[in-house]
């Protein structure tokens, strides 16, 4: 029996000719990723090993994103801590205040890594670089430690759920669209611990930026990493971004096992909403009433890449936020953020009566700037839309495209982009 695209690069990484689903294995690491939150823990932890010295001070990543700028002095000292290890070790790729940004959208702009590449991170939508045809998962602290120290990380090979997409791409849909309504279909542990493909003549409609938003939640179905095949725009992005690094393509084998297959048609879609508690949770914007909210949130390592930015400031553009919402525009990266500026989007959400932050992921994950009082609405961009993920416990959250948190920020309720 042959083996799926992720199961390709993991035999590789780990000297095999071959592994199969359930096998345990030990591979090779080529990026090992950490934040403000959880790099603390993993320093804590290298305390316990013998060897207190890192196995490549280029393929680790330190980015401080969740509570920086510092929000308080706990989050100040969690960031010296770390500011103070990558001094000790030289860490190569430390990005601190005026050069970090939401790490997800980070690591593949600055061409940390490729396709082919092996990557583990200290944080849960670790698995967005299978956008590149990467295999890279969230892990805890601990095995980030040992990442750090062995440049190693032990393994159960997936099994796969394989993802035909074809036809094309009606206006105002998104990645986002396509991967909230995999989620309602499936569930939040539709995949639970396996790889999801995605293959298939839909897969040309899809931007990098579609890609990235999509493997991103991927974990928000449960699995254990999302990843695309290499094609053009997979080229393209990395000669762009990382024009001197190596990549390797893999391809699944013809024969290759999969848990199950299901096919979307583009051309289905309709601009989907996640409805509190759960991102399974979903309807399509058809199916929603008048409800109004309080806030809106475009940005975080979901959608807050360039063309999230574009697809909101043409809503946007020459319109007025609703009189009494919060509208928060968090750009991914500092290059996002010069970007927005030179491209005058900055000045349109400016008008719209919305405010531009820097990258943070503060308001994803209830952090700072943006927490939502008792019984407020959100929509947000982002990813998550747990109980009293954003702030009070009885707040709620809707997750959506940027396109429809664009409109919703101008109609002050949920609404789609072809009501304006």
């Amino acid at each position: 029996m042959g083996m799926t695209m992720t199961q390709k690069i993991l035999a590789a990484h780990a000297g095999l000719p071959s592994v199969k689903a359930g096998d345990l294995i030990e591979a090779s690491l080529d990026l090992v990723l950490g934040n403000d939150v959880t790099t603390p823990v993993a320093i804590n932890e290298l305390s316990k090993f013998k060897k207190k010295t890192v196995f490549d001070n280029t393929k680790i990543a330190l980015v401080m994103d969740h509570f920086t700028p510092n929000k308080d002095i706990k989050s100040a000292e969690h960031v010296k801590q770390v500011r103070d290890f990558s001094r000790e070790n030289n860490i190569v790729n430390y990005f601190d205040v005026g050069q970090m940004g939401i790490e997800h959208a980070l690591l593949p702009e600055k061409g940390l890594i490729v396709a082919g590449n092996t990557c583990i991170g200290a944080d849960s939508h670790t698995c967005t670089y299978g956008a590149l045809g990467a295999f890279s998962t969230g892990v805890g602290s601990t095995d980030m430690a040992a990442g750090m120290v062995t440049g190693k990380a032990w393994f159960k090979v997936p099994a796969a759920i394989k993802f035909v997409i074809t036809g094309k791409k009606p206006e105002w849909i998104s990645g986002k669209d396509l991967i909230l309504h995999i989620i309602g279909k499936i569930g939040v542990d539709g995949a639970r611990y396996k790889s999801m493909e995605f293959v298939g003549d839909g897969i040309a409609e899809l931007s990098m930026d579609d890609r990235f938003t999509i493997a991103n939640m991927a974990i928000e179905a449960g699995a254990k990493n999302g990843i695309f095949p290499v094609d053009e725009k997979t080229i393209e992005y990395m000669k762009e971004h990382a024009p001197n690094k190596e990549y390797t393509v893999y391809e699944a084998d013809a024969d290759a096992e999969y848990d199950e297959v299901i096919e979307i048609d583009l051309a289905t879609l309709r601009p989907t909403v996640s409805f509190p508690h759960l991102p399974e949770n979903t309807k399509t914007i058809d199916e929603i009433g008048d409800l109004p909210i309080d806030q809106v949130v475009i940005g975080s390592c979901t959608n807050g890449r360039i063309s999230d930015m574009r697809i909101a400031a043409d809503i946007m553009n020459g319109r007025k936020c609703a009189d009494g919402l919060r509208v928060i525009i968090i750009p991914g990266t500092q290059e996002i953020y010069l970007q927005m500026i030179r491209e005058g989007l900055a000045e349109i959400f400016i008008e719209a009566g919305a405010i531009v932050s820097t990258p943070t992921c503060g308001p994803c994950l209830g952090g700072h700037m943006g927490i939502l009082a008792h019984g407020e609405r959100a929509v947000s961009t982002t990813n998550r839309n747990f109980v009293g993920r954003m702030g009070a416990i009885d707040s709620e959250i809707y997750l959506a495209s940027p396109a429809v948190a664009a409109a919703s920020a101008i109609l002050g309720r949920i609404a789609s982009p072809e009501e304006l």
